[in-house]
Parts: structure tokens; C-alpha cells; sequence
């Protein structure tokens, strides 16, 4: 009989201390998540560059500042910071740059029109745009034509099916 009641007491303590360990991990886990998630949320708030608020940002309007062009940070696309300079003050400001043919006008904004037929010489197609607004009083074409490789896929109409 004593040796049952030993064997569930040692049983039931051996059980509390794993319940305990238990405990404690899943908190260790749980306070690790937070601080990660904090982590990532300042990283993602973060603009880079160096921001004087000594000066209030009224003080320059966006007639009297004169902006850089935008430098991504790796590569030749992506994130990236310009300088935005007014008066005697000079900051970093973030900006993007797109992965795609637009690059080269990515502070210029166009209405384009639709793509032209398929130029069998150049296997290329192409279309036009006009000037909607200059960003960050960026000096901008009034128009511009763009091309792209014609696609080797023809298109079905929607109501057609297949055929066996």
C-alpha cells in the first residue's frame, strides 16, 4: 500500500514539474513571437535616410524643393532613396523604382493608348502615351512610345472551346 500511494505521489510531482517546463517554454515562445513581430513591424516602418525634425515641414513647400532622381538600393529596380533638398536642408526620402519597361519614366505619369498591331519585322508591338503630371518635378517628355515583344500565344475568343 505505501508503495502505491509513493509511486502516484512521485508520479503526480513528476507530472507538475512537466506541466511547469511546459509552461515555461510555451511563454519563452510566446514572448520570442512578440519581439520578432515588433521587429519587423519597425523595420517595415522604417523610411531610411536621415530625418531632422528640428524644422517643421512646412517650411518648404513642394514648388520649393528640388528632388534627386531615385537611387535604388540594390540593383537597378526597387526600393530606393532620393534627396530632397530646400533651401539648406537635405533629406532622404523613400522611393520605387518598377522592375519593367517603365523605368526609365517611373516619375513621369502617361495615359497610354491600346497597343498597336504586331510589326513581323521586329516580332515587336508598340503604343504611345501623353503626359498626365510630373512627380518630384521630374523633367517630362510631353509623349512617349513604348514597345514590347509581340506574344507567341493567340488569343481565343471567350466562346470558343476546345476542339478533340
Amino acid at each position: 500500500m505505501y508503495h502505491d500511494y509513493f509511486c502516484t505521489l512521485q508520479t503526480s510531482v513528476f507530472c507538475l514539474c512537466r506541466m511547469r517546463s511546459l509552461f515555461s517554454v510555451t511563454l519563452l515562445l510566446l514572448l520570442a513571437l512578440t519581439l520578432t513581430a515588433e521587429a519587423s513591424r519597425k523595420a517595415k516602418n522604417h523610411k531610411g535616410g536621415k530625418h531632422d525634425k528640428s524644422r517643421p515641414a512646412s517650411d518648404c513647400s513642394a514648388a520649393d524643393t528640388q528632388y534627386g532622381k531615385c537611387v535604388p538600393e540594390h540593383g537597378d529596380c526597387g526600393d530606393g532613396l532620393r534627396d530632397a533638398t530646400c533651401k539648406d536642408r537635405t533629406d532622404k526620402i523613400h522611393c520605387k523604382i518598377p522592375c519593367n519597361w517603365k523605368k526609365d519614366i517611373s516619375d513621369c505619369k502617361y495615359k497610354f493608348g491600346p497597343w498597336g498591331s504586331c510589326d513581323a519585322a521586329s516580332n515587336t508591338k508598340s503604343r504611345s502615351g501623353t503626359l498626365k503630371r510630373a512627380l518630384f518635378n521630374a523633367d517630362c517628355q510631353a509623349t512617349v512610345k513604348v514597345s514590347k515583344p509581340c506574344s507567341p500565344k493567340v488569343k481565343k475568343a471567350k466562346g470558343d472551346k476546345k476542339s478533340n
